[in-house]
């Protein structure tokens, strides 16, 4: 799938240089400067590039919005598939940036700002609304809970040396797992569903080593 979009990429950026290299052409015979254009083009091409991982969190970020809205409106299913389709814009962008070599302070402190949305409060609101709602205060308390330990587990990753490991599951995971959890809701009683969030929440600020895959 990476090799797909970086093949992509590639090909847009060809077939760009070939379209403006041909309006060069046309432009010159009206008397319009050719370096001007290919240099336009060069600082163009050069900030999407610089740009091109924070494009895709962003991303990230709207689908994970996206899927609140939708929940709020009833639209449980759609927001179910705009979580899985965070998660997978969620697996290019940190590889877009190493590939590039475009990795920011910026784009990290994004990212995890995308990843609350999507993966904490995206997830933890469909399962309430869908089910814990019912619970009362202790259904809200345990979504809280899921959203905070989400929180805590970005902010530490964010002031740690990884060196090739997680500490703790990430909020990714811990998010695909909830939201994967709302199609067995027909299947098992809905305290299975507290449990569930309380064990992703602890197991997000745990302290155990995954590696990275």
């Amino acid at each position: 799938m990476a090799v797909m979009f970086f093949t992509t990429f590639h090909i847009i950026n060809k077939m760009s240089i070939i379209v403006v290299d041909f309006v060069c052409r046309v432009l010159e015979r009206k008397g319009v400067r050719r370096m001007f254009l290919l240099d336009y083009l060069d600082y163009t091409l050069k900030k999407l590039k610089a740009n091109m991982a924070n494009i895709l969190t962003m991303t990230n970020l709207s689908l994970g919005g996206f899927s609140v809205l939708t929940t709020l409106k009833g639209q449980l299913n759609v927001s179910l598939l705009l979580v899985f389709l965070a998660a997978l814009v969620d697996r290019f962008d940190g590889a877009v940036a190493r590939k590039l070599n475009i990795e920011s302070e910026l784009g990290k402190q994004l990212d995890s700002m995308s990843d609350i949305i999507s993966f904490g409060v995206a997830p933890a609101l469909l399962i309430y609304q869908s089910l814990l709602h019912e619970f009362g205060a202790p259904g809200a308390f345990f979504t809280i809970l899921y959203i905070g330990c989400g929180a805590f587990r970005l902010a530490r990753f964010n002031i740690t040396e990884n060196n090739g490991y997680f500490s703790g599951l990430p909020i990714t995971v811990a998010g695909v797992l909830l939201t994967l959890s709302y199609l067995t809701i027909h299947y098992f009683p809905p305290q299975f569903f507290i449990f569930l969030m309380i064990t992703l929440s602890f197991l997000m600020v745990g302290t155990f080593k995954l590696k990275k895959i």
